[in-house]
């Protein structure tokens, strides 16, 4: 099978996976906000809600070493890509920003 093609689907796969991370993310810092509101709400005790929302809290902090193993594939996935020899980048249609190393570089 043509190394491209399947490096199409790979990278297709990889954007919709961290796409997918990202967004149970933003689901569990929305549900923690909700659960923090209702609580004030309610007037509940903290102390009552205290277990949930630790495990609440623990969810989050796998989902973000979820997305930490996702870039870090993705950069692996990259340096691959270039020692079976594809040349041709796998990027998405949206608009990657690299962070700056420097404040003359965002200026």
């Amino acid at each position: 099978m043509d190394k491209l093609l399947v490096a199409r689907r790979v990278a297709t796969k990889l954007r919709a996976t961290e796409a997918a991370v990202d967004a149970a993310m933003a689901e569990a810092t929305e549900l923690m906000g909700e659960m923090i509101r209702g609580r004030q709400e309610t007037k509940i005790s903290a102390i009552a809600t205290d277990p949930s929302m630790a495990k609440v809290a623990a969810a989050i902090a796998a989902l973000s070493e979820a997305r930490t193993a996702m870039v870090l594939a993705h950069g692996e996935l990259d340096e691959l890509r270039l020692r079976v020899g594809i040349r041709t980048r796998m990027d998405g249609s949206e608009d990657k920003v690299e962070p700056a190393t420097s404040l003359r570089e965002v200026a």
